[in-house]
């Protein structure tokens, strides 16, 4: 079993690193409080190829594997966590068109993708279906070589740049069980009907979009259906999310880093009776807590995204690490901010961000209280086991 990072990886790793040294982490702070979406950066970025993560080489993309993805997204979030967003649901979605998408659909969308030319995102959750997503509202109807959509999305990341943006509905209601009539259409910007009605306001995660949005009678040729079969969609969408959580651990590990990074330097330069408060075994021993959380969630991330690597099924694999990797960016940002104390609580120090930030790993990518039963179902079931 070998836990380091490939040459390849750990070049990757430097790259990205430098870029957020220098691009990112100097404008962050300012940007992140006056909510300004970040171009210059998504240029950079699409000039590294990130846009391409997930998109195979023969359309232009890096076709990384998921180890070196979660590298990427680490080291995005250790700088500014919203500016993960950007490449975040574009990844997913380019690896959905990827491995489901018509020969058609393929060759027309992903070699835009790649280069950031086009953006993407994907519209799952609604006003009354989070993490329920067969409980969605959002429907398609057949109309000869067409098919109308109508329904409405909430908290969707990139909304306002996705040309396409995968939409899951239903096209047929009254299927049982619901998935079976749950299909995903790839609407592309200006169509008629589509509109992007609201930015949401956000506790943190600034930087990207994340909107609410309707579609009101979209007429979309058939040939926008995802894979070009009916009944697919949740079967998509969920192989997907796969990989989706090892991006949003990855983040999370990230939040983690930066936390215990700040935590540690702010400890070995304040003085508070006579000595610097690293020397206070109190401060030593959160110290020494978060990083070994931190650390941990780290391998648990690298060890899903390898078994993906590997080609195999790893709902329970890439569960644990979102949940155990959230959880832990969650509590190192609150020691971070205990062992700043009064400062931890002021815009003008990281934490505060950090602080803001962590909670949305938590919720996001399905909330870590679904993913458990998640988890469990997998181990009852005989499908996962530990050890």
């Amino acid at each position: 079993m070998d836990l380091e990072l490939t040459a390849e990886q750990r070049l990757l790793r430097d790259t990205i690193r430098k870029f957020v040294n220098e691009q990112i982490r100097p404008v962050a702070r300012e940007w992140e409080a006056e909510g300004r979406y970040p171009d210059e950066i998504a240029a950079t970025m699409a000039e590294l190829g990130l846009f391409g993560l997930c998109v195979p080489e023969e359309f232009g993309g890096m076709a990384a594997d998921m180890v070196s993805l979660a590298v990427v997204f680490e080291e995005i979030a250790r700088g500014w966590m919203g500016v993960a967003g950007i490449i975040g649901s574009h990844s997913l979605s380019c690896w959905m068109i990827a491995k489901y998408g018509t020969s058609e659909q393929r060759s027309r969308f992903l070699p835009e993708l790649a280069t950031g030319e086009r953006r993407s995102g994907i519209a799952l959750t609604e006003p009354g279906a989070g993490s329920d997503l067969q409980g969605i509202a959002t429907t398609a109807r057949r109309d000869g070589d067409h098919y109308l959509l109508n329904g409405r999305k909430t908290w969707i990341t990139n909304a306002r740049h996705a040309n396409p943006l995968p939409v899951l509905v239903k096209t047929d209601p009254a299927a049982r069980p619901a998935h079976a009539g749950m299909s995903v259409f790839l609407v592309e910007a200006g169509t008629p009907g589509f509109e992007v009605v609201r930015d949401l306001p956000k506790l943190g995660y600034r930087g990207p979009e994340t909107c609410e949005l309707v579609l009101d009678d979209v007429r979309v040729p058939a040939g926008a259906l995802l894979g070009g079969t009916e009944g697919r969609g949740l079967q998509q969408v969920l192989a997907a999310l796969e990989t989706g959580r090892i991006n949003i651990a990855a983040r999370a590990v990230g939040v983690a880093q930066e936390a215990f990074d700040q935590a540690l330097r702010y400890a070995g330069e304040r003085e508070a009776f006579g000595q610097k408060i690293s020397g206070f075994q109190a401060v030593q021993l959160k110290l020494a807590d978060m990083a070994i959380k931190l650390q941990a969630a780290r391998l648990l991330t690298y060890w899903a995204a390898a078994r993906l690597d590997a080609g195999h099924r790893a709902d329970l694999e890439s569960g644990m690490a979102k949940v155990y990797a959230s959880e832990v960016a969650l509590g190192c940002a609150v020691d971070a901010m205990q062992v700043h104390g009064g400062y931890g609580y002021s815009r003008e120090f990281t934490v505060e961000r950090l602080y803001r930030d962590a909670p949305l790993m938590v919720i996001g990518e399905g909330t870590n209280d679904i993913l458990r039963t998640v988890i469990a179902r997998s181990l009852t079931s005989g499908r996962g086991t530990v050890g």
